[in-house]
């Protein structure tokens, strides 16, 4: 279920179990096709912890002025006590992924990590990185794209109705439906500009033994959840998520509950005469 956990709580369950797991797999999307520039500079939306943004830093050489910015600014502190440790000039700041307090056209690269970003704010998120990135610059978005969490939703629907709480279900229709489409990510990434359009997507899988264990799983209880269940009424969570446990067991047979998400890397390169 949606629990309320401050900013520094967040912060160190991100680094502890987000990181290393969910934003690996992401992470590892985007090391496989980015290419890195010689010299200029960079921008990475979303860096969380750092750990990935730093690695790639070492990787581009001093060279390359990387910039990454994170709305939790508590991850911020994190990140930059890793930096200090670390080679290459990234650095670390908070910013809002929508709303860029930078001027446009600057960046030779702009990678964003959307994959726990709310899907309402992710096209806002994307346009504010083709306006800073230079012309003829690549930016790149990663981002779970539609069929994703297919499994968890069919459960959440079923909770939903044996709750009681019917006039609920179209909602989880929404969640399903504002996954985009890997051509409604394309066309997202035309129409704000880009050219040479390319996308790459892995299904990946995270297993859970029991309803227990996913329910009360950091990714789930302290991310996932919170759009998920954002439509129930507060007093009526505990219910769903009993529930939703429940039919988890049910269900799994024995087996493992696997959430599989379709992880998608969108990669475009900024017209010159965006």
């Amino acid at each position: 279920m949606i629990t309320t956990k401050s900013d520094k709580e967040l912060a160190f369950l991100h680094d502890l179990f987000i990181a290393t797991d969910w934003g690996e797999r992401f992470a590892e999307l985007i090391d496989e096709h980015v290419n890195l520039p010689k010299e200029g500079k960079a921008l990475y939306l979303a860096a969380g912890t750092g750990g990935h943004a730093i690695s790639l830093q070492e990787r581009a050489g001093d060279k390359v002025e990387l910039l990454c910015l994170d709305e939790n600014e508590e991850c911020i502190e994190i990140a930059r006590a890793k930096a200090t440790t670390a080679i290459g000039p990234a650095r670390f700041a908070p910013g809002k992924l929508d709303q860029i307090a930078l001027d446009e056209n600057q960046f030779d690269l702009v990678i964003g990590n959307a994959s726990l970003v709310a899907r309402d704010r992710v096209r806002k998120m994307f346009l504010e990185m083709v306006r800073v990135a230079a012309p003829g610059a690549t930016v790149l978005l990663a981002l779970p794209t539609f069929s994703s969490f297919g499994e968890f939703f069919s459960i959440y629907w079923e909770a939903l109705h044996n709750t009681g709480l019917t006039d609920l279900e179209s909602g989880v229709e929404h969640l399903i439906t504002e996954l985009p489409t890997i051509s409604e990510a394309e066309a997202m990434a035309e129409d704000g500009g880009l050219e040479a359009i390319e996308s790459w997507t892995r299904i990946e899988e995270f297993d859970y033994e029991s309803g227990e264990q996913f329910i009360n799983s950091p990714l789930v209880a302290d991310f996932l959840m919170k759009d998920w269940l954002a439509s129930v009424p507060e007093d009526w969570r505990t219910v769903v998520a009993k529930e939703i446990t429940r039919l988890i067991n049910e269900e799994r047979h024995e087996a493992e509950f696997a959430l599989s998400v379709k992880a998608t890397l969108l990669s475009g390169r900024k017209s010159h005469s965006h």
